[in-house]
């Protein structure tokens, strides 16, 4: 069974950086789509940024494009998504889920991705 493991979350500066990570303990992430989304308090959940199996093979919202990079290591057990120029607005609640056969390169509605981690805080303050 595939689990995801998200960690790098915490507290950091407006302008400041992270990098999340999510991690699939003993999987190949092959023919994956992995994708980030977050929930800030109050808000409905939100796209932030998807990829499967290359790192040509991406999508970002608006919001954080251009600040933002998501990209899969080479032995393709994790996904990571570098955050740079963090705003308050970016304070949320951060998840990873796993889509397989989807593209990389699209937001599928939430039930298409079959597997969820956790969460992780992300929390963007002076």
């Amino acid at each position: 069974q595939l689990r995801l493991q998200e960690s790098g979350g915490g507290l950091v500066q407006p302008g400041g950086s992270l990098k999340l990570s999510c991690a699939a303990p003993g999987f190949t992430l092959d023919n994956y789509a992995i994708c980030w989304f977050r929930q800030a308090p109050g808000k409905e959940r939100e796209d932030v940024s998807c990829i499967r199996d290359t790192n040509t093979d991406t999508k970002y919202a608006d919001s954080v494009k251009g600040r933002f990079t998501i990209s899969i290591d080479r032995t393709k057990t994790t996904v990571y998504l570098q955050m740079n120029s963090l705003k308050p607005e970016d304070t949320a609640e951060y998840v990873c889920a796993a889509g397989y056969g989807l593209a990389g390169t699209t937001f599928y509605r939430r039930y298409e991705y079959e597997y969820w981690g956790q969460g992780i805080w992300v929390t963007v303050s002076s």
